[in-house]
Order: C-alpha cells, then structure tokens, then sequence
C-alpha cells in the first residue's frame, strides 16, 4: 500500500512539474533593443559592415559574427534582396530581416532582431515603440 501511495505521490508530482514547464513556454514582447556597428572586415576586395538593431546586449556579437559567416558562405556572390534569416547562436535563436548593400568597396550587412528563442520555451518578439 505504502508503494502504491508513494507511486501515486511521485506521478502527481511529475504531472504538477510538467504543467510548471508548459506555463514557462511563453511568448514575450520587448521595445528597446541595441542598434549600432558590431563587425568591420577588411578584405582585398572589400570592407565589410556587419550592423545590428533591436538586438538583445548579451547576444550580439556571437549573432554579428554568425550573420557574417551566413553572409561569406552563402550571400556574398549572390544578389542584395532582403531576405529573413534564422541564426543559431551559443544562447539563442535569432530571427530577423538581413539587408545587404553594396557601394564600391563597402559592403554594409543590416540585421533587424524581429524574434529570440530562448532555451528555456521563452520567446521574444521586437516590437517598435512608434507606431
């Protein structure tokens, strides 16, 4: 009997620390996000300009240099169209609008945070204070 209780003890424990889990997947706004230059590359052929806005401070950098590594594989000698790009990082998912514009030798790379998927089901969505 004393196990059975015990079973019936440990399974509602589980069953209240599954419902805590689902309640910590949720979707969150935030209005103030980082915006400014994250990378200058220098090339033979060109500078590059890698600019974040609305991003989260602690991710930055790691996503500046994953977009800039996106952008050597896979854009460089491709056209400039906007595109939406989801980054993989160290911390976080990083969904947002990458823009791509080309002047001579400078090559500016542009990425908008528009979404941040944390670990921990938390997601983030940038939303502009005006307008």
């Amino acid at each position: 009997m004393k196990k059975l209780l015990m079973l019936m003890l440990f399974s509602a424990g589980q069953f209240v620390l599954a419902q805590d889990a689902n309640t910590e997947a949720c979707t969150k706004t935030y209005r103030y996000g980082y915006n400014g230059m994250e990378l200058i590359a220098n090339t033979p052929r060109e500078t590059i300009i890698v600019s974040t806005y609305n991003s989260k401070l602690n991710l930055k950098e790691d996503i500046a240099q994953r977009i800039f590594q996106y952008y050597w594989e896979n854009l460089r000698k491709n056209g400039t169209d906007p595109i939406t790009l989801t980054i993989e990082g160290q911390q976080a998912k990083v969904t947002g609008k990458c823009i791509v514009t080309k002047k001579g030798k400078l090559t500016t790379i542009e990425f908008h945070y528009e979404k941040v998927e944390w670990p921990d089901g938390i997601t983030e969505l940038y939303r502009n204070t005006f307008g």
